[in-house]
């Protein structure tokens, strides 16, 4: 039986727009066009200022913008915030049994998916009046000029959930939300690498090179090598207060972004063999490939958006009470005081949860994971935030087998349905999934404990796009490989669509 709670959102479906599943077969260049037309878009909503909006010069929400894939200002100001947080609430809705839905039944399976859609556009008005209360675009703003600013965030945020919606419906390749986080964190590193910002003038304006291969040109110029290398390979020095302490933009940094493109890469191709045989070609024997990482970046981007949330609600309760009054405050106190760093001139937190959930985005440095001015509270909040996240991966990891249908119940199901079974055993579908059982929560766990300790190994050295955008941005990658991969051998072959599983 359907859940109340599905049907009572089930009204609000229909007025819902809405993305018609191609009922034709669509192309792989077809694909492409649309793939790369929804990325287009998004960034040009990146980068189209919202209309009346009075933006100061740092930027509150640093912090989750290449997990949200969001530009401070512009139309995609809430990126896939929505969309993530929606689905975060019905991952724990359904998991913890407070709304019951048979994913095994189409029809409630349709249900759910609409009932997210309605929740992301619900989360989007949500998010935006906070963003609007929370005096991000000014104070003192007109009802009109407010009711302006939320219906530009309401309608991009719309057209962000229908271009999610366009891609994952067959019309282009994998997810929105996917294309949009590997999109931004390659603009990241881009601009990373070869930005150029004066920041000040003077006889030492070279520093205005914030880009790593751009500053280190102009060291390796005027300075030579060895002077380049050492200068820049920290890129911090606790006696100066001007650009050179980047010390997320330094060699380290990059040098972290390299080896941990190279692990992901490398743990992505380990797996898990399970021999077995299909009746319909008399016992012929193949082997069933569990990846380690089983449910890829569902585990990251599910932690990110807790991370995005409580720093979010935590800097909406820090403006609403004063800013300078929210110490008196005790929900400010318990969720997070903020001040303004000197060199980066954006907004970081100096107490309370939000402290230990911002990663540490150097080795060295104010916001490092050693402070020179604060040793033991800089290793203790790295400790700390590393342990969240690490927890958090897992937890995500083994919840997200049952709600996404990979658990060993439904993977027993399409075993049987697609006539295999495992040599020795009989076609019975309990025995399948107990012998499924030994691995697939196994596997879960630890791939779910190794994306952790990954994301925070390269957050701690300074990784370009944080560690989850660089685990996000490898994974998606790899995944739109072995995708388009598969399209072109469909393309060529169709009578193997089904058994690539495209549909």
């Amino acid at each position: 039986m359907t859940s109340r709670f599905l049907q009572a959102v089930r009204p609000f479906m229909s007025i819902t727009p809405e993305v018609i599943k191609p009922t034709r077969e669509v192309h792989f260049n077809e694909k492409l066009i649309w793939t790369f037309a929804a990325l287009v878009i998004y960034f040009v909503m990146a980068s189209t200022p919202i209309i009346g909006a009075d933006l100061g010069e740092a930027d509150p929400f640093a912090f989750m913008r290449t997990i949200t894939a969001s530009t401070q200002g512009s139309l995609a100001e809430l990126g896939i915030g929505p969309i993530v947080t929606a689905g975060l609430i019905m991952q724990i809705l359904v998991g913890s049994k407070i709304i019951n839905v048979n994913m095994g039944d189409p029809e409630e399976r349709s249900l759910y998916t609409g009932a997210q859609k309605v929740m992301s556009v619900l989360m989007t008005i949500i998010e935006a009046s906070a963003f609007l209360i929370g005096g991000t675009y000014g104070t003192g703003l007109a009802l009109p000029d407010q009711l302006a600013i939320i219906g530009q965030l309401l309608t991009a945020g719309i057209i962000i959930i229908l271009l999610d919606e366009m891609v994952q419906k067959g019309w282009g390749l994998g997810s929105g939300i996917s294309l949009f986080i590997a999109g931004g964190v390659g603009l990241q590193i881009f601009t990373g690498l070869f930005s150029v910002q004066v920041l000040f003038e003077g006889p030492q304006n070279v520093l205005s090179n914030r880009g790593i291969v751009m500053a280190f040109i102009a060291w390796l110029t005027s300075e030579g090598p060895l002077v380049a290398i050492s200068t820049l390979f920290f890129r911090y020095n606790p006696n100066i207060t001007h650009n050179l302490n980047l010390p997320s933009l330094s060699i380290l940094s990059l040098l972290a972004t390299i080896v941990v493109f190279i692990i992901v890469i490398y743990f992505e191709s380990m797996r898990v063999e399970i021999p077995i045989s299909y009746s319909q070609y008399k016992g012929m024997r193949s082997t069933y490939p569990i990846k380690l990482l089983y449910v890829s970046n569902i585990p990251v981007i599910l932690t990110s958006a807790v991370f995005a949330d409580i720093y979010f609600i935590a800097q909406m309760v820090w403006n609403a009470a004063g800013r300078e009054a929210a110490s008196n405050n005790l929900l400010a106190q318990i969720l997070g005081l903020f001040e303004v760093d000197a060199n980066s001139e954006q907004f970081v937190p100096k107490s309370g949860l939000v402290y230990f959930l911002t990663p540490p985005r150097s080795l060295v440095g104010d916001l490092g994971v050693l402070d020179p001015s604060n040793p033991v509270g800089s290793l203790v909040r790295a400790f700390v935030y590393a342990i969240i996240l690490i927890i958090l991966s897992v937890v995500f990891s083994v919840m997200w087998l049952e709600t996404a249908g990979m658990g060993p119940r439904d993977v027993a199901s399409q075993f049987l349905q697609s006539g295999m079974q495992m040599p020795g055993w009989r076609r019975n579908k309990k025995i399948v999934e107990r012998r499924l059982e030994m691995y697939i929560p196994t596997i879960a766990v630890i791939g779910g404990l190794f994306i952790g300790i990954l994301a925070a190994f390269a957050d701690f050295l300074g990784a370009i796009g944080s560690g989850m955008g660089i685990l996000l941005s490898v994974s998606i990658m790899r995944q739109y490989f072995e995708l388009i991969s598969k399209e072109r051998v469909a393309e060529m072959n169709p009578a193997l669509r089904g058994f690539l599983g495209i549909s």
